[in-house]
This record gives structure tokens, sequence and C-alpha cells, in this order.
């Protein structure tokens, strides 16, 4: 007689448990779906793995030149060949967009940087034009 209440027990246990997780599991899917993605970094890869779109938040640091730079935020549309084309950019200190043609000495910057704007177009021969307000 002990054995079959023992069963009746573990079995109601068992039910209120799985009740209880059942429950759980709603409530996190429900937050789950707000529409937010969260991340320091996002990346879009082609069918072979390769990085073909980017955006980075990058921490503070200093250029090859030596010259600083704030933290920032980084978007880039790289080609089949891992070179970015189109970089987008953002920090407290400005923003600015560059177009990069069929080399890096081809190019396009549109940039506001502090109180300044320019737009910048040079060839591949090496002719720039910088036009200012």
């Amino acid at each position: 007689m002990k054995l079959p209440r023992l069963l009746m027990a573990l079995t109601v246990a068992n039910l209120g448990l799985l009740a209880f997780l059942v429950g759980r599991i709603r409530s996190a899917e429900a937050g789950a779906v707000d529409g937010v993605l969260r991340g320091r970094k996002l990346e879009i890869v082609d069918d072979r793995g390769r990085v073909r779109a980017s955006i980075i938040v990058q921490p503070a640091g200093r250029m090859p030149n030596g010259e600083s730079f704030p933290e920032n935020v980084m978007f880039r549309l790289i080609d089949s060949n891992g070179r970015p084309e189109v970089k987008m950019g953002g920090s407290e200190q400005g923003a600015g967009i560059g177009f990069i043609g069929a080399t890096d000495k081809t190019h396009v910057l549109l940039e506001a940087k502090g109180t300044e704007t320019r737009l910048k177009l040079t060839n591949g021969d090496g002719r720039e034009q910088i036009i200012h307000p």
C-alpha cells in the first residue's frame, strides 16, 4: 500500500514541476520577442563564411601615425576580396562616410568633424579636389 501512495506523490510532484517549467519557458519567450538585437559587434557573412558587412563599436586608440581617436561606431560594406568599399563612422568628434573605388587611391570622403565639414574627391592618378562650404 505504501508503494502506490509514493508513486502517486511522485507523479503529482512531477506534474507540478512540469507546469512550473512550462510557465517559465513561455515567460522567457515573451520577453525575448521585443525586436531588439544587442551586442558589441555584428557581422554579415556570405555563403563561404567571409565577412561582407559589419557594424563594430571600436574602443578609443591610436592610429599608426600616432594620432589618437575616440571610441566610435564603424559600419563597413566589404567586397568579395575582403576590402571595405563603403565605410561609415561616428563618434563624439563627428561623422563621416567614405566610398572606395577600384583602388584605395580612388575615393570619396564626406566628413563633418568638430565645427568643420568637407567633401574630398580623389582620383586614382592622385588628383584631388576638396570642397569646403
